[in-house]
């Protein structure tokens, strides 16, 4: 473990050899799009209810608390990004800035995250989707399960997941042209909720505004409430941006298009977040939809919108392809990323003749298809805002960093106020990750301790043949 410590030459960037190149066909446009893509998904459409049993009303607060921070870390990312525009994000920040070490874990972590949230996402569509096959084709249930539910395999999941595949082995910039299309169609749908249910607010569903306090608490049945409790759940809701710094080194204009895909994405979803969020509570007593895994189609039907409901329902099937699609992404070039620096098999960061890398799209298709098809997901899906809260410290550290080491560096895109900037984004990450459940918290040590291991096994021992 000799190279622990090692950090990776700034000047490697630029000393790339051609059959490890990606392609460079993404606009502002694609950049903003995939972020809105990976973020705008399960997250509002779920977890307002999730986020609601645990605040209450206040979980309109956790929507600001969680989108503050990430909007900090967001800020660091695309000051990072203009200066590395390379693939990997934050993995590659950190082999530059802090050392091979931290790469490895932050790397080890986003291949949670990443699998976690396509796998997850893949179950939740074919959740809807299994009944119109049942329905319909008379497809046995037992083939759109999991074992934990019963059945043999989640067949729907893995055909999403394979049908995404397709699109990215087609083209970066078809497959982001695509999603584009699919984010109109989300961001429709929730428009459409609003102006249907922000006319009938009614304050008195806003009191009391925080039944169960602001600091995670642990109640008499054994449930852990308040609003940093709901706050680190919610942040599901808003991460995704950071697969557009995966995608530094196929944009065609890093300098401008990657900040404003960064920045723009995240103002777009937290102006809407809140909003969509505000228009919910208003409406209907939270109580009515707590924990609801359709809460935002629950409001519809109770407040006699039978056919809206249906209609968002159905935007969210077709539309959420879209966070597999980002998230898939982003795994893919995080493989590609460690493959190439050789702490994974560097067979895996070889490109096609145009320059896609087509054996980690294989590599990441395959290793999501397992776990979307087999394992069971919800007692572990926080585990992905675990590893993605390491990444935004990760970030943030490393952009302190380079403003002390480096301060006259020209930077394309500067955080406003980087010393109040960055503090917020680590001190916040850190109170949510311990807002987590326990549960959680016990589960990414595990996680950890395994990547130790494959890194004290594999990983060092071929970069120090290199190194």
């Amino acid at each position: 473990m000799k190279n622990w410590r090692t950090r990776k030459p700034w000047s490697s960037l630029n000393e790339v050899a051609t059959e490890h190149r990606l392609n460079a066909a993404l606009s502002s446009p694609h950049l903003i799009a995939l972020g809105v893509g990976a973020i705008v998904g399960t997250g509002i459409l779920t977890l307002i209810g999730v986020g609601a049993a645990k605040a209450g009303p206040a979980v309109i607060l956790a929507f600001i608390i969680a989108g503050v921070i990430c909007a900090c870390a967001a800020l660091a990312y695309a000051e990072m990004v203009t200066l590395m525009p390379a693939a990997g994000g934050a993995y590659t920040y950190a082999y530059i800035v802090i050392g091979e070490w931290a790469a490895w874990f932050v790397g080890w972590s986003l291949i949670l995250e990443y699998s976690l949230v396509v796998s997850a996402v893949a179950v939740g569509w074919s959740g809807y989707a299994a009944p119109l096959l049942q329905e319909g084709l008379g497809v046995p249930m037992h083939w759109m399960q999991g074992p934990e539910l019963g059945g043999l395999i989640n067949l729907p999941a893995i055909f999403i997941i394979l049908v995404v595949t397709a699109l990215l082995l087609i083209g970066t910039k078809e497959s982001a042209s695509v999603n584009a299309l699919l984010v109109v169609v989300k961001l429709t749908a929730l428009l459409v909720f609003i102006a249907l249910v922000l006319p009938l607010l009614n304050f008195a569903n806003f009191q009391p505004f925080m039944p169960f306090g602001f600091i995670k608490t642990l109640g008499a049945d054994g449930l852990e409430r308040g609003v940093m409790a709901s706050a680190a759940i919610i942040f599901f809701a808003f991460y995704g941006f950071d697969a557009i710094a995966t995608a530094a080194e196929e944009t065609r204009n890093p300098d401008r298009d990657l900040a404003l895909g960064i920045v723009g994405s995240m103002l777009i979803c937290v102006l809407i977040y809140v909003v969509v969020a505000v228009a919910a509570l208003g409406a209907l007593d939270y109580q009515r939809f707590a924990d609801s895994p359709e809460p935002l189609a629950l409001i519809l039907r109770e407040l006699g919108k039978p056919n809206a409901a249906r209609w968002l329902a159905a935007s969210a099937v077709i539309a959420l392809p879209t966070v597999v699609l980002a998230f898939f992404y982003g795994q893919s070039r995080i493989f590609f990323a460690m493959a190439r620096d050789g702490l994974l098999p560097r067979g895996l960061a070889k490109v096609s003749h145009r320059g896609m890398p087509v054996r980690t799209v294989l590599f990441t298709a395959v290793i999501v298809s397992i776990i979307a098809g087999l394992f069971p997901l919800a007692e572990i899906a926080a585990l992905a805002n675990a590893g993605t809260l390491l990444a935004f410290i990760t970030v943030s550290v490393c952009m302190l960093l380079l403003r002390r080491r480096q301060p006259g560096i020209v930077r394309k895109f500067s955080v406003p106020f980087a010393r109040i900037t960055g503090p917020i984004a680590i001190v916040g990450c850190l109170y949510l990750f311990i807002s987590l459940p326990s549960t959680t918290q016990l589960h990414f040590l595990f996680w950890n301790l395994i990547g130790v291991a494959v890194y004290y096994l594999y990983g060092s021992r071929q970069t120090a043949k290199t190194g």
